[in-house]
C-alpha cells in the first residue's frame, strides 16, 4: 500500500520566505517608530535598529535550521542551510556594530574618550546580559566554522550550538528590555516577550514534543544487509501502534537509535525506498562516530524516525524526463526514486549515473540493471579504480559523459536530481548548466557543508541572500532617518 502525501502548494517558496523575512525584520522598527523617546544622534538610532533586527534575526535562526518542514519544505536542505549560515554571519556583524555605532561620533571626535565609553558599555553591570549575548554568538559562529577541526563528537557540538543560541537570544532579550531605548516598555517590549515565548515553543516542539513522539511511536530494525564496502541497508519497520510514514521517494529522515532517541542525537539519512513498500529502508555508509558500527546493530533494536523532510523527489519537481545522479552513498535517495519508479511503472525517460571511487563501493548494481528491463532507463556507471564489468566506465563523470546522457532529451524539459560528495555535486551541476540545462532544473542535496567548493547555483543563492541582507541594511538606514525626524 502506498503511503504518500501531496506536497502542499501552501508551503512558501524562496521569494515568499525572503519577503516574510523582510517583513519580520521590519516589525520591531515599525513598532519603535510609534514610541516617543529622548532625542538622539542618527548613529544611535542606527545602533538601536541594528540591535533590534539582530535580536529578532537570532530568534528566526531557530526555525531556519532545516527542522521545520513548513519553513524549508519547498527550499530543500541545501538552500535553507545556506541561508542559515550566511544569516548568522550578518547577524553577528550587526551585533558587533551595535555598540560601536553608539560610540562612533565620540570616537571620531576624541578616540580616547570613545575608548572609555566602549569600556563602560562592556563592563557596566547594566549591559552585562548584552555582552554575554554578544560573546555567546561569537563563540557559536567560531565553533561552527571550526567544527571539523575541533576534537569533539557531532552530538557534543550540536548541544553546545543549541545552548549558545539560547544564551545569545535570551541574553539579548534581557538586554533589550532592561536598557533598550525603544524596548524597555510599550509595543516593542511586548514583542520581545512574544519572541521569547516563541523560542520556548520552538524548543519544546523540537526537544519535548518530538522527543515524546520518538518514544511513543518507535520503529524497529528488521534487518541489516551489506550492500557495498562499509555500506549497509537498514530495513526499518513501524512497531504496532506507530503510523506509516507518508513520504515521497528521495526525501530524508532524522534517525536515532536505542535509548538515545532524543533529537540532539539524531542524524539525517535519505530514504532509499518506495512508499509502495511497507516500512522504509536507509542506505548508510560507515563514515563517523554515529555510523561506524551501523552494520553491527542487532535486529529488533528500537529506532527513532523523525520526518520526512526535503524536496529531493519527482513529486516536488514533476519533470518530463529525469537525470538521476548519485555519487558514493549519495546513491541512497536516487535508489529510492528508482525503486519507486519501478513500483509505479513510471514511463518517463530516465538516465541514471552512478559514480564511485572504487568498484567495491558500488551498491545494488544488479537491481539497477534489472530496472532497465521495466523502465525507459539507461545506466551510466563510472568508477575511478577497479572497473571490472563491461557496463562500467573507468574515470569520472565528465561533461562529455553528461552530454552523452542528455542525448535524445531536451535539456529544457529535463530535470536533474543529484546527490553526492560536495566536489562532485559542484562539478556535475556546473557542467549541466554549461550543457544548456536551466538552473532551476538542477536540484541537488548534500549533508556535508565542510567543502569550500561553490557551484554557480551556490553563488547565485549567496547573491540572493546577500540582497536580503542589503535590504535589511536599508531598513536600518531608513529607520535612523525617520526616527531622527519624528
Amino acid at each position: 500500500m502506498s503511503h504518500t502525501r501531496p506536497l502542499s502548494a501552501l508551503r512558501p517558496s524562496g521569494p515568499g520566505l525572503a519577503l516574510a523575512y523582510g517583513l519580520v525584520a521590519t516589525l520591531p522598527l515599525a513598532l519603535a517608530l510609534t514610541q516617543r523617546v529622548a532625542p538622539a544622534a542618527v548613529w544611535e538610532y542606527a545602533a538601536a535598529a541594528m540591535g533590534m533586527i539582530a535580536l529578532l534575526g537570532m530568534a528566526v535562526q531557530f526555525v531556519t535550521s532545516g527542522r521545520f518542514e513548513a519553513v524549508s519544505g519547498k527550499l530543500g536542505i541545501d538552500k535553507i542551510m545556506g541561508f542559515h549560515k550566511l544569516a548568522a554571519s550578518w547577524l553577528a556583524l550587526a551585533v558587533v556594530l551595535h555598540p560601536l555605532a553608539y560610540i562612533w561620533r565620540t570616537w571620531a571626535q576624541n578616540p580616547e574618550l570613545g575608548w572609555v565609553r566602549l569600556q563602560f558599555y562592556l563592563t557596566d553591570p547594566a549591559y552585562r546580559s548584552g555582552v554575554v549575548a554578544l560573546g555567546a554568538l561569537v563563540v557559536l559562529i567560531a565553533s561552527s566554522v571550526l567544527r571539523d577541526r575541533l576534537p569533539w563528537r557531532y552530538e557534543g557540538w550540536r548541544s553546545v550550538h543549541v545552548v549558545l543560541g539560547l544564551v545569545a537570544v535570551f541574553g539579548g532579550l534581557h538586554h533589550a528590555i532592561a536598557v533598550g531605548r525603544f524596548s524597555a516598555q510599550g509595543p516593542v517590549a511586548l514583542l520581545w516577550w512574544g519572541v521569547g515565548a516563541g523560542v520556548l515553543v520552538v524548543m519544546l516542539t523540537l526537544y519535548g514534543w518530538r522527543w515524546a513522539r520518538l518514544h511513543r511511536q518507535p520503529w524497529r530494525l528488521a534487518s541489516v544487509t551489506k550492500r557495498a564496502d562499509r555500506m549497509w541497508e537498514l530495513d526499518i519497520q513501524p512497531e504496532p501502534g506507530t503510523p506509516a510514514l507518508p513520504y515521497h521517494a528521495g526525501q530524508f529522515v532524522w534517525m536515532t537509535k536505542g535509548t538515545r532517541r532524543f533529537p540532539l542525537f539524531d542524524h539525517p539519512f535519505s530514504i532509499a525506498d518506495s512508499p509502495a513498500r511497507a516500512g522504509l529502508s536507509l542506505l548508510i555508509k560507515e563514515a563517523g562516530d554515529f555510523t561506524n558500527h551501523i552494520g553491527t546493530l542487532p535486529e529488533g533494536r528500537r529506532i527513532g524516525i523523525d520526518g520526512p523532510y526535503g524536496e529531493f523527489s519527482l513529486q516536488a519537481h514533476d519533470p518530463k524526463s529525469v537525470l538521476l545522479i548519485g555519487g558514493g552513498v549519495g546513491i541512497a535517495p536516487v535508489l529510492g526514486i528508482l525503486r519507486d519508479m519501478v513500483a509505479r511503472g513510471d514511463r518517463r525517460p530516465v538516465r541514471l549515473a552512478y559514480a564511485v571511487g572504487s568498484a567495491p563501493n558500488f551498491a545494488c548494481l544488479e537491481e539497477m540493471r534489472a530496472a532497465t528491463r521495466t523502465l525507459d532507463l539507461q545506466l551510466w556507471l563510472t568508477c575511478e579504480e577497479g572497473a571490472s564489468a563491461p557496463d562500467i566506465v573507468a574515470g569520472r563523470l565528465t561533461q562529455d559523459r553528461l552530454r552523452d546522457m542528455l542525448d535524445g532529451l531536451d535539456p529544457t524539459q529535463t530535470k536533474a536530481l543529484i546527490c553526492g560528495p560536495g566536489p562532485m555535486v559542484v562539478a556535475v551541476s556546473d557542467a549541466l548548466l554549461e550543457l544548456g540545462m536551466p538552473m532551476a532544473h538542477v536540484i541537488y542535496e548534500r549533508f556535508d557543508y565542510a567543502t569550500g567548493a561553490k557551484s554557480r547555483q551556490d553563488r547565485a543563492r549567496t547573491r540572493n541572500i546577500l540582497a536580503i541582507g542589503g535590504g535589511v541594511g536599508a531598513l536600518v538606514a531608513g529607520f535612523a532617518a525617520l526616527a531622527g525626524v519624528t
